[in-house]
C-alpha cells in the first residue's frame, strides 16, 4: 500500500465515506503554511493557511455517515415509442449536501446523459425519457456520487443499475386490403364464393328442399310460376403469415453492407427496420378486420409465431419482432413452414439471394397467395471508396431485378413497400378480383 492509500485510508468514515485529494491537500497546507509562516516571521502566509486549516477542521467535526442511496423506480417491461416518465428517489444519509447524478437530457435519446449536479436533500427527481428507435436498450443509469461539506469527503463513485425498455415498432395506419376469398370456418369480413348468410346478393335461384322460407324473394316469387330465394355470400376470416427476412440487415451505402452496427436492434432505414415497421402495420391491420396473423422467421423459423386474433396477438407479434431483429443473422437456407393452407404469405424481404425467392415460389405452388414485399432502401450509394463501387452496385441491382421478374412470372405479386401500404392494398384489390392478373 503506497503512502497516498494509507493516508486516504486513514480518513475513511462510516458507511463508505472517504477524503478526497483535496481534503489531504487542505490538511497539508493549513498546517505548512502557518508553521512555515512563524519559522518566517511572514504574516501573510498563516493568514493564507488558515483558511485551509479551518475547512479540513469544519470537514472533521461534521457527522457524515451513512450509505447514501439513489434508486430508479422501475419502468414498464414494453413501452411504445416516444416520451416516458420515470423517477429516481434519493436517500442522502447524514450529513451530505451535494449530489452528482448522471440522468438523460431532456429530448435527447440513446445517451445516458451527462452529469448533474444537485443538492443532495433534493427528494425524488423526476426524469423524462425518450426513445423513438424501436427494440431494447438502456434509458437510464444513474451513476451517482454524493459530496460532504466543501467537497472534501465524498461516497462514491457508484455505477448504478441498468434501466432499460422493450420499445415496441410502431403501428402505421394503412388502408385496408382486401383478402383472396377464401372460408376458414369462422365469420370475419372478408366475402367467399361459396353461399352463405352474409348480407351480400350473391344469386336468386329457384327453391329447393332444405332453403329457409325467410329467404323467399317474394318480388320475383309472385312474377313466375315456382318460388325463388335469394342466395348471399358467405363471410370468412383469412390466415396471414408475415414472412420475415431477417438474415440481411442492408442500409443505403453498399459499403456498410459488411460492418456491423453496435448499439441499436437495426440500421434505422435499413432493410430490416423497413421489414419490422411494415410487419407491425400490416399485422395491426389484419387484426383489426378480425383475421389471424402468424409470424414466420425465414432465418429461425424456432422464433416463429402461430396465426392468432386479438389485441394480444399484435403485443406478442411486436414483442417478438424485437426478439427477431435481436437474433437477426446470416443462415443459408431459409425456410417457412407451417403455413395453413390457402394463407396469404406476405414475404418481407430484400431478395438478394435465390434461396429467398424459391421459398416464395414453394409457398405460391402450395396453394398460398404469396406478396412479395421488396424492402430494399430504394436509394442505393455505391462504395465511393473503390473504384469499382457504380460497375457492384449496377450488378446487385441487376441481379435482384431479375429475381423479381422470376417470381412474377410464377404468379407472386411485387410491390416495393412505402410508408402508407397503398402499394400493397392495391395489389390485393386486383388479387380478390376473379379472372384478373396479380403479378405487378
Amino acid at each position: 500500500m503506497s503512502r497516498a492509500d494509507r493516508i486516504r485510508a486513514a480518513f475513511t468514515r462510516e458507511g463508505g465515506w472517504r477524503a478526497t485529494d483535496a481534503y489531504g491537500r487542505a490538511v497539508l497546507l493549513g498546517v505548512a503554511l502557518p508553521v512555515l509562516g512563524g519559522l518566517l516571521h511572514k504574516v501573510e502566509l498563516v493568514l493564507l493557511g488558515a483558511p485551509f486549516l479551518v475547512s479540513a477542521l469544519f470537514a472533521l467535526a461534521v457527522r457524515v455517515r451513512g450509505v447514501p442511496t439513489v434508486t430508479v423506480r422501475p419502468l414498464p417491461r414494453t413501452a411504445e415509442p416516444g416520451s416516458a416518465t420515470t423517477g429516481v428517489d434519493v436517500d442522502p444519509a447524514e450529513g451530505a449536501e451535494f449530489l452528482a447524478v448522471r440522468l438523460p437530457a431532456p429530448g435527447t435519446a440513446g445517451d445516458l446523459g451527462p452529469v448533474h449536479l444537485l443538492p443532495a436533500t433534493s427528494g425524488p427527481i423526476v426524469v423524462k425519457l425518450r426513445r423513438e428507435a424501436w427494440g431494447e436498450g438502456v434509458d437510464l443509469r444513474a451513476d451517482h456520487l454524493f459530496a460532504g461539506p466543501d467537497g472534501l469527503l465524498v461516497h462514491g463513485p457508484v455505477v448504478g443499475v441498468e434501466r432499460g425498455r422493450v420499445v415496441l415498432p410502431p403501428v402505421d395506419a394503412l388502408p385496408a386490403g382486401l383478402l383472396p376469398a377464401r372460408a376458414a370456418g369462422l365469420v370475419g369480413v372478408h366475402r367467399t364464393r361459396r353461399p352463405g348468410d352474409s348480407t351480400e346478393l350473391r344469386d336468386i335461384r329457384a327453391f329447393q328442399a332444405g332453403d329457409r322460407l325467410r329467404r323467399i324473394d317474394w318480388r320475383v316469387s309472385l312474377r313466375s310460376p315456382v318460388l325463388h330465394v335469394r342466395e348471399h355470400h358467405a363471410e370468412a376470416d383469412a390466415d396471414v403469415v408475415l414472412a420475415l427476412d431477417t438474415r440481411l440487415d442492408l442500409g443505403s451505402r453498399v459499403a456498410d453492407w459488411s460492418t456491423g452496427h453496435a448499439g441499436r436492434t437495426s440500421r434505422p432505414g435499413g432493410s430490416l427496420d423497413t421489414a419490422v415497421r411494415a410487419a407491425a402495420s400490416l399485422a395491426a391491420g389484419y387484426l383489426r378486420q378480425g383475421d389471424r396473423v402468424g409470424l414466420a422467421d425465414l432465418g429461425r423459423p424456432q422464433l416463429g409465431v402461430r396465426p392468432g386474433i386479438g389485441r394480444r396477438q399484435l403485443l406478442r407479434l411486436r414483442n417478438q419482432l424485437v426478439v427477431c431483429a435481436r437474433a437477426a443473422g446470416w443462415a443459408p437456407r431459409p425456410s417457412l413452414h407451417r403455413v395453413p393452407h390457402g394463407a396469404l404469405v406476405v414475404v418481407l424481404s430484400p431478395f438478394l439471394d435465390d434461396h429467398v425467392v424459391e421459398v416464395a415460389v414453394q409457398a405460391a405452388r402450395r396453394g398460398s397467395l404469396v406478396l412479395a414485399v421488396d424492402v430494399l432502401p430504394p436509394d442505393l450509394r455505391p462504395d465511393e471508396e473503390t473504384p469499382w463501387g457504380e460497375g457492384a452496385l449496377r450488378v446487385i441491382t441487376l441481379e435482384q431485378r431479375t429475381r423479381l421478374e422470376a417470381m412474377k412470372q410464377h404468379g407472386i405479386a411485387v410491390v416495393p413497400w412505402d410508408e402508407r401500404g397503398h402499394s400493397v392494398a392495391a395489389t390485393l384489390r386486383r388479387a380478390n378480383r376473379p379472372g384478373r392478373p396479380v403479378v405487378r
